[in-house]
């Protein structure tokens, strides 16, 4: 029997090979703090295309120099960024993988110098900066950045784009009531508190014509926080826009108490799949091969993000196929050794 961990998956003309994407995460590692891609990315990705992963997310990638989690951060507001990240993209897709970026915002988390932003004047916890709330036209600015971005990704050559709108960064802020008390267009409502995210989405469209998803933190773990209902409901609003699918972490917004165990946002989106009926992603503590074909088997999401087991295993999809009894190619370079 095939699994369908290793059963391709095809997202509008874009098939990957297998259903194990490399989930973003930050890699706090541009030299020069001018968000342009190292010799370090260009290892640490392409190590994990020549692992067999299928899909290839390349980490938070700021839309703005103030957007940066870190001064570290890579970026994507200017063509010396995306030339270097078109050389990322030309490697990986050499190396038999498909390329995704995700386009982010840090917002209030950001810990860079100067003035940072936020939908609401409330910092993240005691010693964090006080973000500034924006303006109607600093919002206006900040989608205008996403869809430039979204060019960039393009002529990049990604083959894929995800916007970040998860772990409590500038469009979660948005999105959610605990970090959100605005009182015009952009506040209040689920539909205004949407109405950034809607906005993004809209302007990267003008721009991107290729598979769309969207990481969402599907709970604050917090009363009053955002739940998995109201990203539902958010998922719906997705969808009609045109996005393809949802990338289902959780937390981060606030400090709050989170109950990990393996597969723990599982559930989340296994039912933002089935209520919503959109593709998923699932993410969080999946470190085994039987684990992941039991989500896809379950029909609980479409394809798997795995993050720290691929750091410590970047031939994982080798390790997940032996596993399995499934046979994958190899490298020709590593034949003799698979």
């Amino acid at each position: 029997m095939t699994t369908k961990l290793f059963s391709p998956y095809t997202v509008k003309d874009v098939t990957l090979k297998n259903r194990i994407v490399m989930s973003p995460m930050c890699m706090y590692s541009c030299e020069k703090e001018d968000g342009v891609i190292t010799d370090f990315h260009m290892v640490h990705y392409t190590t994990r295309a020549i692992g067999q992963v299928g899909l290839i997310m390349v980490e938070a990638s700021a839309v703005v120099p103030q957007g940066r989690i870190s001064a570290q951060d890579l970026g994507i507001w200017n063509d010396e960024q995306r030339d270097g990240l078109t050389k990322l993209v030309t490697q990986l897709k050499e190396n038999g993988a498909k390329t995704a970026i995700q386009l982010a915002h840090a917002g209030r988390k950001a810990t860079v110098e100067g003035d940072i932003y936020a939908p609401s004047a409330i910092a993240f916890d005691d010693k964090s900066k006080k973000p500034v709330e924006m303006t109607t036209e600093q919002i206006h600015e900040t989608i205008s950045a996403f869809k430039e971005s979204a060019r960039r990704s393009k002529e990049a050559g990604f083959d894929i784009i995800e916007l970040h709108a998860a772990h409590g960064y500038l469009v979660h802020q948005f999105l959610s009531p605990l970090s959100n008390k605005r009182s015009d267009e952009y506040g209040g409502s689920a539909e205004n508190r949407y109405r950034f995210l809607k906005e993004i989405i809209e302007a990267v469209k003008t721009e991107w014509d290729g598979p769309l998803f969207v990481r969402v933190s599907a709970s604050d773990y917090t009363e009053g926080g955002l739940t998995v209902d109201d990203h539902v409901v958010f998922a719906k609003w997705m969808k009609e826009q045109g996005v393809d699918l949802i990338d289902v972490s959780s937390g981060a917004l606030v400090h709050a108490p989170i109950n990990v165990y393996p597969g723990y946002q599982v559930p989340f989106a296994d039912k933002i799949k089935q209520q919503a009926n959109i593709d998923t992603g699932a993410v969080g503590l999946i470190t085994a091969g039987r684990q992941a074909e039991e989500i896809l088997q379950s029909e609980r999401a479409d394809l798997i993000f795995v993050a720290r087991e691929l750091l410590r295993d970047p031939y994982f999809p080798r390790t997940a196929a032996k596993e399995l009894n499934e046979t994958i190619s190899a490298p020709v370079q590593y034949e003799r050794g698979w």
